[in-house]
């Protein structure tokens, strides 16, 4: 196999059926039980709409932690028609898409990257929402959408670049209809916003979905597009991964009432979906957007989901976070309830985990030996362009900091 991501093996498959049909299950998959309804509420076009409300909010679940697979009448039909192929196409990018971001992190912490921010734990979140996704959706990423770039046929290596600060993106993003990484925390949703509303001027049939953490749901720029969104019916989805830790504020530092039902003071569907599973993050983003392409305007997903590792790689999570909170998320691991339901299903066998194994491993030394031959940054690049005309401090403190680097080349001619 090669090192490039599906999509651009095969480019950006929308994994499924593209149209609600019967609420036939997967086939070849095992019915565990039934869950409960979904809480029903109404959306802004007058329709009900599935886990807009209710006190005690389940989560959207396909497949338990055992790799079990659930019946659901509503949503049944989004992945009815998904083949054994394209299960075995999910499991891979979690697994490559993981692969990659283990490696990214151990980069910086040889000091080959400035800084990363882990998606370790939420594959499932971005894997199965960026797989819903059709060539002319665009997506507005926040800076830790790595799975969802290697959907969207984004180089990896490219994700590197400004993490290691060498260039300010690395790709073009009309390429691929993936917006480059978003820093300012909550701004891309108004970005998002407006795109949508024009490409609905424009009378495309496409929809737009915005990224962003249970962190930035509080930001009111978050909420200025929940608005906008609102009033002129944009055809956009909101997917925020709810994985618990705004860095170190617990969600409930935030919030009173679940993230998803926020939407409803909008007047606009809010959905909760357990962000470990691949197939029902598919599924309520494959609905979320069929439902923006009709003209039925903005929906809110909250993945509910958990942060194995740190904020970013300068944070230690163990200073906030009890570890048997994270031993009993990783009971919950993505890859693991996949694996579990493609062996009990004979989806899958030794053969086709060994030869992923090994593809693994292909991706990780191509994206150390990338970023090894990348140039080091321009230490001194931090002060330009600070004002227009120049000023007197920014050239002092450049002199203090070019006098800073130039003691280690001092210090290693001593030796």
């Amino acid at each position: 196999m090669t090192v490039e991501s599906t999509a651009a093996r095969k480019p950006r498959r929308s994994a499924g059926t593209t149209a609600a049909k019967s609420g036939a299950s997967t086939a070849g998959s095992k019915t565990a039980a039934s869950r409960t309804a979904a809480s029903k509420g109404t959306g802004a076009a007058g329709k009900k709409s599935p886990g807009t409300s209710g006190a005690d909010p389940e989560l959207v679940q396909l497949l338990t932690p055992e790799g079990e697979r659930v019946a659901d009448a509503t949503y049944d039909p989004y992945v009815a028609d998904i083949t054994p192929e394209e299960l075995r196409g999910l499991y891979r990018d979690m697994v490559l898409s993981r692969r990659f971001d283990a490696e990214a992190t151990s980069l910086q912490r040889q000091g080959e990257l400035g800084l990363w921010a882990s998606m370790l734990g939420q594959e499932a979140a971005q894997i199965g929402s960026g797989r819903a996704t059709r060539d002319d959706d665009y997506v507005f990423p926040t800076y830790r959408e790595h799975g969802v770039a290697w959907c969207r046929g984004v180089d990896p290596t490219n994700l590197l670049g400004m993490f290691r600060g060498v260039n300010n993106g690395g790709w073009d993003p009309n390429s691929n209809n993936f917006h480059l990484y978003t820093i300012v925390i909550g701004s891309q949703t108004l970005h998002a916003t407006g795109y949508a509303m024009g490409i609905a001027k424009d009378g495309a049939d496409s929809a737009v979905i915005a990224y962003f953490g249970d962190g930035a749901s509080s930001q009111g720029d978050v909420a200025e597009s929940f608005t906008f969104s609102a009033v002129y019916n944009a055809p956009v989805v909101f997917f925020c991964q709810n994985n618990q830790w705004a860095i170190s504020e617990p969600t409930e530092k935030q919030t009173r009432v679940p993230l998803y039902q926020r939407a409803q003071g909008y007047g606009f569907p809010g959905v909760r979906v357990d962000g470990n599973d691949v197939l029902a993050c598919l599924a309520v983003t494959k609905w979320a957007l069929e439902r923006a392409r009709r003209g039925e305007g903005p929906t809110l997903v909250e993945a509910y989901t958990y942060r194995m590792g740190a904020h970013t790689t300068s944070d230690d999570p163990t200073k906030y976070r009890a570890d048997e909170e994270r031993e009993s998320w990783e009971a919950k691991d993505p890859i693991l309830r996949l694996r579990a339901y493609l062996e009990a299903a004979n989806h899958a066998d030794e053969g086709f985990f060994a030869e992923l194994e090994a593809e693994s491993e292909t991706l990780g030394k191509r994206v150390r030996e990338v970023v090894r031959a990348m140039p080091d940054p321009d230490h001194l690049a931090i002060f330009e362009n600070v004002y227009a005309d120049g000023h007197a401090l920014v050239d002092e403190e450049r002199a203090q900091f070019a006098a800073y680097q130039a003691s280690f080349a001092d210090e290693g001619e001593g030796k």
